[in-house]
């Protein structure tokens, strides 16, 4: 894929841990009666142990969930969302340590990796401007043969305006090409510039150990999840339901989602997570 500046690349992955984790739990939460997560989690899904580490993988680094597929999860009794919560978690952090996840990561960092911009060469680009105009020419040319009364001035005129083009293009003092001649060093510089400043947004953006890439996504979680209010009231308009505070209505679908999960499931899992990147450090 064609690579992105680094803001557009953090915007798609904000989301690793709610996308990952909390909505994975969010979706999943509402269907299971299990608390292992082995093969009775993947029959009731109805998916496979590499489906569902694809679905992981495409969900984190996708920054979106990977939901498809999963039509049995709806009819499955809830059972405790508590403890459901820290398994998907324990499962989570197993595949994210995986060389499975590993290379799908590299994968990404490799594909989002800034390519330099190419520039012609002075010669380059007075070479192919001279092949236009002597093509031009040689078209005219061919079509003054073949032209009527009508058409034949407008030929001639095109050959003749060609010609001048093309001698004042050849002339050593030509202003355009002496003037792109005397900047390109600067814009090679400047090129490399840029290019060396994407790549250190680059490699911020993808560290070289994904787990810092991982942290990052966590401690975005614990910032989203810091101040969920579960007792906030709400209203149901027209079949919807709305928060009676503005102020939580105007609040992001990542709040929003935490607090449909409930305490239950987000006050463990942030528990977990903070567990997690203290194991990083």
């Amino acid at each position: 894929m064609n690579h992105k500046s680094a803001d557009n690349i953090l915007t798609v992955i904000v989301n690793l841990v709610l996308a990952s984790v909390l909505l994975i739990s969010i979706f999943l939460l509402n269907s299971f009666t299990t608390h292992r997560i082995g093969e009775d989690f993947m029959k009731q899904l109805g998916i496979s142990k590499n489906a569902a580490d694809d679905k992981i993988s495409n969900s984190i680094l996708g920054g979106s969930l990977d939901a498809y597929g999963l039509k049995n999860a709806k009819n499955i009794v809830s059972g405790n969302r508590g403890q459901i919560a820290k398994d998907l978690l324990v499962y989570t952090k197993t595949y994210l340590s995986s060389p499975g996840f590993t290379n799908d990561y590299q994968t990404l960092k490799a594909n989002n990796k800034p390519k330099k911009d190419v520039v012609k060469t002075p010669a380059e680009v007075k070479s192919e401007y001279l092949a236009s105009i002597k093509k031009m020419i040689a078209d005219s040319e061919k079509g003054l043969k073949d032209a009527n009364s009508t058409m034949k001035p407008i030929y001639e005129n095109m050959v003749t305006e060609g010609k001048k083009q093309l001698k004042e293009a050849e002339s050593p003092n030509n202003p355009y090409f002496t003037s792109y001649e005397k900047n390109y060093p600067q814009l090679l510089k400047d090129i490399d510039t840029r290019h060396e400043n994407l790549i250190q947004d680059w490699e911020s953006v993808y560290p070289a150990d994904p787990n810092q890439f991982i942290k990052r996504r966590l401690e975005e979680f614990l910032k989203v999840t810091s101040d969920i209010d579960y007792n906030a009231e709400l209203v149901t308009k027209n079949g919807k339901k709305y928060f009676v505070k503005k102020e939580y209505e105007n609040k992001d679908n990542r709040w929003k989602m935490a607090f449909r999960a409930g305490q239950e499931v987000v006050e463990p899992a942030r528990a977990l997570v903070q567990q997690w990147i203290a194991e990083m450090k």
